[in-house]
């Protein structure tokens, strides 16, 4: 028992000081500030607009005004209100997809390097075989069969194969951490394997693991991206992506239309450069040799 409690001691000690470093870290702030702020603009934004995406609601091909802050687009659409719902389509795949591969990739690693044997070597086999399959042309398979596409969808095919790379970093580490003495003695005391692995093995890579679901998170928003820029995206909704797909379809570029195809793109820029930044701030909080002095 005593044991337990100069864990859990250290254990909240190590998080209030990863948390005070997290919080003055430049990076951490910066990238968080754009992330959870255009993250804000697609959940609440669309509260505030009683147009729809795709409604017809103004002179088409209008440059930005302060009637239309975007403009509008060829046949007269509002890029703004498309904006802010695609904003929010492309964070919801991008949550949803990249919480399904980390759950994934986690329950396989962990499962894979804590068991080992038979067990190890079965999973192993399975993430070998899933991480060499051409994940784009799978998506753009599975996507185009599908009578109609929507956001869930989309972010659930993207979330079933991109879990191997976790998969197999979680699984390295557990193996490295399986054979340690607090985890010998939490045999002895008699706990389960699922109790070693969520208490005694995954607070020791809460860090890893926290910057894992963040490249899971823009990786599943940049493959969601690229789906919808070729026309396999939902068909019930509008996103970052489609909204390019668009602009390029009907030759915004050609015709001067910036403010058609610029806003989403500049946005997915931002999303996942913020994420990056963030993990780059992270990794030197979590990592005293790295901390700015």
């Amino acid at each position: 028992m005593t044991t337990d409690v100069m864990l859990t001691a250290d254990t909240v000690g190590q998080r209030r000081e990863n948390l005070y470093f997290a919080l003055r870290n430049p990076k951490v702030l910066i990238g968080l500030t754009i992330v959870v702020g255009l993250a804000l603009l697609g959940v609440i934004g669309p509260f505030f607009l009683s147009a729809t995406p795709n409604e017809y609601i103004g002179p088409k091909s209008e440059a930005p005004s302060a009637d239309h802050w975007l403009g509008t687009t060829y046949f007269g659409q509002d890029v703004f209100t498309q904006f802010v719902h695609g904003l929010r389509s492309s964070y919801l795949v991008g949550s949803l997809g990249g919480l399904i591969a980390f759950v994934i990739g986690m329950s396989v690693g962990f499962t894979a390097g804590y068991r080992g044997g038979l067990v190890d070597e079965f999973l192993n086999m399975l993430t070998n075989v899933v991480l060499v399959l051409p994940a784009l042309a799978v998506l753009i398979v599975i996507s185009s069969y599908l009578e109609v596409r929507g956001v869930i969808s989309q972010a659930v095919i993207i979330g079933l194969f991109s879990w191997p790379w976790v998969a197999r970093a979680v699984r390295a580490q557990t193996f490295t951490l399986r054979n340690r003495d607090y985890v010998d003695l939490a045999k002895l005391t008699g706990k389960r394997p699922g109790q070693i692995i969520m208490r005694e093995i995954m607070p020791n890579m809460a860090s890893y693991l926290l910057m894992s679901v963040i490249l899971l998170f823009g990786g599943a928003i940049l493959f969601a991206a690229m789906l919808d820029f070729i026309g396999m995206g939902p068909s019930n909704s509008v996103s970052l992506g489609s909204m390019m797909q668009q602009a390029m379809a009907w030759s915004s570029l050609h015709l001067g239309l910036w403010w058609w195809f610029v806003p989403p793109g500049a946005a997915i820029t931002l999303i996942v450069g913020g994420l990056y930044i963030t993990n780059v701030g992270l990794d030197e909080v979590f990592n005293p040799k790295l901390r700015e002095k």
